[in-house]
């Protein structure tokens, strides 16, 4: 028997899912709201509803992801820190959190709104010796969010570079 259409104990299982993740929405975004400013609610690359906030005190930014699988308590699950290196610039300095969830390219196009927000037309980064174990990786994600990437294999050192056109 062929089917089209998913069981109903599976579209309820699904019902289900989406009506948990909406509560922990809820309940997040008010938890989250209270010692950072919340900038947006997306999708990750498998679905799951995440928050996106942020922190800036004019020096660095730091922008913030949370899962709605679980209830917020002061820690976040993937995180994007960088720096104002001067009226025109931001440097990142660093990502941290899951990688090949999606939630570095959800991370990097709010910053790149953010820089523009702020007048800001470059951003910058580094690739540093501790990256080489995952270089391949860094690459393909800077080009793919329109970075220039120069590495140096013989120092082991590259640099990336986004310039707004706006």
């Amino acid at each position: 028997m062929l089917l089209t259409e998913p069981r109903t104990d599976e579209k309820q299982s699904t019902r289900d899912d989406i009506e948990f993740q909406l509560f922990r929405l809820q309940q997040n975004v008010k938890e989250i709201a209270k010692d950072k400013q919340v900038i947006g609610i997306e999708q990750s690359k498998d679905e799951k509803w995440v928050i996106v906030s942020m922190i800036d005190d004019g020096h660095s930014c730091h922008i913030m992801i949370h899962e709605c699988h679980s209830a917020y308590r002061g820690h976040w699950d993937f995180m994007l820190q960088a720096q104002y290196t001067d009226d025109f610039s931001i440097f990142i300095g660093d990502i941290k959190g899951k990688e090949n969830k999606g939630f570095g390219s959800i991370c990097i196009e709010y910053l790149k709104d953010h820089a523009k927000e702020q007048n800001i037309h470059c951003i910058k980064g580094d690739l540093a010796k501790r990256d080489w174990g995952h270089l391949d990786r860094l690459i393909h994600f800077y080009k793919k969010h329109h970075f220039n990437v120069e590495v140096d294999e013989s120092e082991k050192y590259g640099e990336v570079n986004w310039q707004s056109h706006a």
